[in-house]
């Protein structure tokens, strides 16, 4: 473990981000972080990941990981020592993958930015259908203290960064996510106790400044 040499290119409120922090503060993987500034792209970012030129990028010993859903699966990989993330049975990994899967294209996807990027009817039917994935997240969770059963799993560390966005979600749209999705909400405070989510989660106020900036600069209000 001494000669692994880990970097982290990221943006502080990208829940893509996020992901790759827990993951790596739960396998208690040291790094560098290195904070980007989008409008300005490092030439290391650039060099990193040349098709996207997006973050995060994961740096594990100068070679490249890119994407938030194939960084976490890297690190479980590479890093099985401790805190496993996906199940080791192939019919449990794959509808672990399957509940990443749909997390990256429902919660993550489109539609739920027009929660806070629209408005009347379009937002309405926005937060209508982002509750209504939310809610089969919740009923796969069903009375499990996690998705990954009695420790925190792939999904669990996949869906959990998106709270803390859930504020200001809630303000934009103007309504609650805790009324219409308790348990969600339940298992999101339970994760946040561990050290290694509440750590690697922006405070909520902090992001819905940042969303109330975005509106100003693209001119939504």
């Amino acid at each position: 473990m001494a000669d692994e040499d880990v970097v982290l290119l990221d943006f502080w409120p990208s829940p893509f981000g996020m992901r790759v922090r827990i993951a790596l503060a739960e396998k208690e993987i040291k790094y560098e972080y290195k904070e980007e500034d989008l409008r300005n792209k490092s030439d290391l970012l650039r060099k990193m990941n040349p098709i996207h030129k997006k973050i995060p990028v994961l740096i594990h010993n100068g070679k490249p990981v890119c994407e938030s859903l194939v960084q976490v699966q890297y690190i479980d990989e590479i890093w099985p020592h401790k805190s496993p993330l996906l199940p080791t049975d192939p019919y449990q990994r794959a509808i672990a993958r399957f509940w990443g899967d749909f997390v990256e294209k429902k919660i993550y996807g489109l539609e739920s930015g027009k929660v806070w990027t629209t408005k009347g009817e379009e937002q309405e039917a926005a937060k209508k259908e982002f509750i209504e994935c939310l809610k089969l997240l919740e009923g796969e969770l069903g009375n499990k203290a996690y998705f990954g059963g009695e420790n925190l799993g792939y999904v669990d560390v996949v869906l959990v960064p998106f709270y803390s966005w859930f504020y200001a979600y809630e303000k934009c749209g103007n309504f609650s996510i805790e009324t219409e999705c308790p348990k969600l909400i339940a298992w999101a405070k339970r994760c946040m106790e561990k050290d290694s989510v509440s750590k690697s989660l922006p405070d909520q106020d902090k992001i819905y400044d940042y969303v109330f900036h975005l509106k100003k600069v693209f001119g939504i209000e």
